[in-house]
């Protein structure tokens, strides 16, 4: 009986943990390992000891999955949470290319590489083309689990993501893009933090 009630304590107080900051955290991540990518090819080829911008990115992509468990129970969250996890999924794989990209000693290998990929739609397709953009799907979805109470923060993240599909125009738009997001997802947070305590 003991151990059964120090096992349902200890579960209470690990879904009590608030993993809203290091969600915001891993969008800033995002938007980081952007600004890095932003300073153009060669820049990041040239990082030492390690691929910052696809580090951050990676980072970032992670610290997002502790709080795939902690949002409303919806239909929102029901469809966000997979999309949201697929994202995840083919951003993990695009960094793990682009490290193999970054480890190579020339341009010439950097291209046949790319040239290779490029003829195996089942690598190409979800993890350098369209895969990513589930991550901002996802995002999107699970915004609107506070639209009634937050609609700031939620109109924030639909405009980061009309951004992602029709942005082309704005150089660096991924900057734009995941800064939104995570203001948007902060103000979400801090209000509802603010509502809970009250």
């Amino acid at each position: 009986m003991t151990n059964k009630t120090e096992s349902m304590t200890m579960t209470k107080s690990v879904s009590q943990i608030n993993y809203k900051p290091i969600f915001v955290i891993g969008l800033l991540f995002e938007a980081l390992g952007q600004i890095l990518l932003a300073q153009g090819i060669e820049f990041v080829y040239a990082l030492r000891p390690i691929d910052f911008a696809h580090w951050s990115l990676l980072i970032g992509v992670a610290l997002l999955i502790p709080q795939l468990g902690q949002f409303p129970k919806s239909i929102f969250s029901f469809i966000g949470v997979p999309i949201l996890m697929i994202g995840i999924v083919c951003i993990i794989g695009m960094c793990v290319l682009d490290f193999i990209w970054w480890s190579q000693s020339t341009q010439e290998i950097r291209n046949e590489f790319a040239g290779h990929l490029s003829q195996f739609p089942a690598i190409w397709k979800p993890f350098i083309k369209t895969g990513p953009n589930f991550l901002n799907i996802g995002l999107l979805l699970l915004a609107f689990n506070y639209l009634k109470d937050h609609k700031i923060g939620v109109y924030l993240i639909i405009l980061a993501t009309l951004l992602v599909y029709f942005g082309n125009f704005i150089p660096s738009k991924l900057i734009y893009v995941y800064l939104l997001t995570a203001l948007g997802y902060a103000l979400i947070f801090i209000k509802t933090q603010t509502k809970t305590t009250s």
